[in-house]
């Protein structure tokens, strides 16, 4: 240890940094060993996995829908049931659609999760559902001697494709924010500690809220500017360098004709769709009530999204509030 002569008190110090440091460095290799189950492989959930596998970890898969074992053969081990996944997984991923199915695979019935996790297995639920739900699955777990972070992305179906994500992570501590760290570092570049448990919900649906508003004010803006007459290429030229610049008109600009790469180019097919982006105003909604926070402008957006859901556009991108607003009269 160098110089055996230092003060006790200086040696507690180096001692004690030395097996802090031998613990992350077990952690982390414990980690990079671990069996991950991974639930659900949907638009985001499929590439999230197969970047896993990408990173040589070894995967267990499952999904509802048995016709994807085929073309997930190349990720990981296929499992009929969440309880084998359970069973032969240290780390477990769920990728859902909503908080129901969230409860229904983790905890409800013989064949949950939670009836056949490993002591200690760390859950992680990457689906956006709403905090209150997040936080009674979490209860539920440590009752059992389980591990759960909620860990909602932002970044869509490009980013969990390129292992580029946000992850927006509500833990009990920072030691099980560090684990479940260690397994979505090779999912996503940005991973944020939002404190406890639901946490991360909050982040995601308060995000995705914004997103949404900012949606429909670009497309009604791109909207207005083409009817009374100027080029769209220009109109979104100088909104991208002036004061009404923002993600939704100088990345994933809703007219056609602008962003190469944008769904607005493919008749707003893929990308993520209005009736998902339904539902997180539906949990943002709820979850203002419960608060008592005022959302007018959250409140009229996903009025204007239950109307085009209703008109067929549910499966479009969300950005088709473009082309519904520019349809209408």
């Amino acid at each position: 240890l160098g110089n055996m002569g230092q003060k006790p008190e200086k040696m507690t110090l180096l001692l004690s940094r030395l097996r802090l440091g031998q613990r992350r460095y077990f952690s982390a290799t414990a980690a990079a060993h671990a069996r991950v189950g991974f639930i659900g492989l949907g638009n985001m959930g499929g590439h999230m996995a197969r970047n896993l596998a990408k990173n040589n970890h070894e995967v267990v898969i499952n999904d509802i829908n048995p016709a994807l074992k085929k073309t997930f053969a190349d990720v990981g081990q296929w499992e009929d049931s969440v309880a084998n996944v359970a069973k032969n997984s240290d780390y477990i991923v769920t990728m859902l659609p909503a908080g129901a199915h969230v409860k229904a695979v983790l905890s409800e019935g013989s064949e949950a999760v939670f009836e056949h996790a490993k002591k200690g297995a760390m859950l992680i639920d990457s689906s956006t559902i709403d905090p209150a739900t997040a936080r009674e699955v979490s209860a539920q777990a440590r009752a059992l001697g389980l591990k759960f972070c909620d860990a909602p992305v932002s970044g869509g179906v490009g980013g969990a494709q390129a292992g580029t994500l946000t992850f927006m992570v509500g833990a009990e501590n920072s030691q099980e924010f560090d684990q479940a760290k260690s397994i979505l570092q090779y999912m996503g570049k940005n991973i944020v500690n939002c404190g406890g448990v639901g946490n991360g919900q909050v982040a995601k649906i308060c995000n995705n809220m914004l997103l949404a508003i900012s949606m429909i004010g670009v497309s009604e803006t791109m909207n207005l500017g083409v009817k009374l007459g100027i080029d769209p290429k220009l109109l979104a030229s100088i909104l991208n360098s002036s004061t009404g610049r923002c993600w939704s008109s100088d990345t994933y600009n809703p007219c056609p004709g602008i962003i190469e790469t944008a769904p607005a180019n493919r008749n707003y097919e893929g990308g993520f769709g209005s009736a998902l982006m339904l539902k997180d105003l539906g949990l943002a909604m709820s979850a203002a009530r419960d608060s008592k926070a005022a959302v007018p402008l959250g409140s009229l957006s996903q009025q204007i999204y239950n109307i085009m859901c209703s008109k067929g556009f549910a499966q479009k991108d969300f950005s088709s509030a473009y082309k519904f607003l520019s349809e209408s009269q």
